[in-house]
């Protein structure tokens, strides 16, 4: 089977335990306003490729992660190449590798026939990093084009199973950075029961370039990036350790 992927990394660190391989999806059904990689939206302008010749390019790389490294998926929406993903991470399992997946949750349904390939493709999948972009459902139409009761769901289903989950929040000023919000999220945070880790991602400005490039309106250009006491705050809201 084949898949379109956007690029790959070699020695990633912030995106999963210990060393990993990284491997970027092209394709994503969301259009965040503060997305730093545009570029991954058009799943058709991604290099098509095999999972045994991708399963292969990484396994050069396999000395590297030791006992805690691995690979990890990200995107683009991985989970809009499910199939694939499935092929991908079985192969990956049959060699020991520890898999990762970076994902928006936004293709998430309980609906057939994607319900069962995704309980499938947890079997091979030993952690999820899973963004919750706004815990408002109007303001997280506004800020992703994207409903967020599917993503959501989509925890509440992993809680269910005990799947592992680290939990990423992107703090973006006049958005999701207002302490209600910030208690909402924690609130539901709360609620599950596999989260073992909760990150705060600062909103930056580093993509700006590539919406420019690509003709695209970049809709926060009037916001900064958030200040160190509101990054201090939201850690201590959601109880990241960070801070403590």
């Amino acid at each position: 089977m084949e898949g379109y992927i956007h690029s790959t990394e070699s020695f990633g660190s912030v995106d999963g335990p210990g060393v990993r391989f990284l491997i970027f999806l092209a394709g994503c059904p969301m259009r965040c306003a503060f997305c730093h990689n545009p570029d991954t939206w058009d799943m058709t302008a991604g290099e098509r490729i095999s999972a045994t010749a991708l399963i292969k390019k990484a396994m050069r790389f396999k000395a590297y992660w030791k006992s805690d490294g691995g690979v990890t998926v990200s995107g683009g929406e991985p989970l809009m190449q499910i199939d694939f993903l499935i092929e991908l991470f079985k192969g990956f399992k049959e060699k020991g590798v520890h898999t990762v997946i970076d994902t928006s949750g936004a293709p998430f349904t309980r609906s057939e026939p994607f319900f069962s390939k995704f309980r499938e493709l947890i079997q091979y999948t030993d952690l999820l990093l899973v963004d919750i972009k706004h815990i408002d459902p109007n303001r997280h139409i506004e800020l992703t084009c994207h409903p967020n009761d599917n993503i959501l769901d989509m925890l509440r289903c992993l809680s269910d199973i005990k799947k592992p989950v680290w939990i990423r929040h992107v703090l973006v000023p006049k958005y999701s950075d207002y302490d209600g919000y910030l208690i909402k999220t924690r609130e539901f945070i709360d609620t599950l029961e596999n989260v073992e880790r909760v990150e705060v991602l600062p909103y930056h400005t580093l993509g700006v370039h590539k919406w420019e490039s690509l003709g695209y309106d970049y809709k926060l250009s009037d916001i900064d990036p958030p200040t160190e006491d509101r990054i201090i705050n939201a850690n201590k809201i959601l109880r990241t350790g960070k801070y403590e």
